[in-house]
């Protein structure tokens, strides 16, 4: 008899690993119930839920909702295809993806237009944590607050939003490449209100994810219908 699989996320674990993680767990599950527009139904409703949280000024829900949402955002993005880790770099090369500084200097150099940025992959962090430091680096929490962090997601995750409708209204590859280029952006504001708060992403992933689905436990997730709708990733 074939032993039950155990997957789990670490606190060291990269970006990567998250992302496999989710797709080992819970893809075969939304593969059968979700399309594409209902995953990006449920990547906006739990960010919503967070914004919430900001504006009450409950810490927790905040930490609870963007995780959920930035775990269905994986999933969203394991179905199309789209390796996080590598469209993060090449958009955020421990740079400003606009000003090409680090930390950023958009306001006090007034850049208007995006400059060429060199990359140096000597640089590029080994793990999610690093990641979000990266961004710590970037776009420091010192120099914005937290209803100012929230603002900037729910910006992003409209432009990703509006993306991935007009690559469904038109199948154009460039459309698509847009999906991947608002993805990178999106992730680095759910970095932003986690910087914000002084949370780890990665140490609450291993907290949330010790043993397979959350929820159910098990790996692929056996969750109902109607708890995935409320609960999984």
């Amino acid at each position: 008899m074939e032993k039950p699989k155990k997957f789990f996320i670490k606190k060291d674990t990269t970006i990567k690993e998250y992302q496999n993680f989710i797709n080992n767990v819970y893809g075969l599950s939304n593969d059968r119930y979700f399309s594409v527009a209902d995953m990006l139904t449920q990547i906006e409703r739990f960010a919503m839920r967070g914004l919430k949280g900001i504006r009450k000024n409950k810490m927790g829900e905040i930490r609870i909702n963007l995780l959920i949402s930035l775990s269905w955002f994986m999933s969203l993005l394991n179905q199309l295809h789209i390796d996080i880790e590598e469209e993060i770099w090449q958009r955020f090369p421990y740079l400003c993806s606009y000003c090409g500084s680090c930390p950023c200097a958009c306001k006090e150099k007034r850049t208007k237009k995006r400059k060429k940025i060199i990359i140096n992959n000597k640089k590029m962090p080994k793990t999610l944590e690093g990641l979000q430091i990266m961004f710590k680096k970037i776009y420091s929490p010192e120099t914005r607050n937290l209803e100012h962090a929230g603002i900037h997601l729910a910006e992003e995750l409209g432009e990703f939003s509006e993306a991935i409708l007009a690559y469904q209204g038109n199948h154009k590859d460039e459309d698509f490449e847009k999906i991947a280029l608002e993805a990178a952006d999106l992730f680095s504001c759910f970095a932003g209100v986690f910087n914000s708060i002084n949370t780890s992403i990665a140490e609450s992933l291993s907290v949330m994810f010790g043993k397979n689905c959350h929820n159910c436990k098990k790996a692929p997730c056996r969750c109902s219908f109607k708890d995935i709708m409320n609960f999984n990733f």
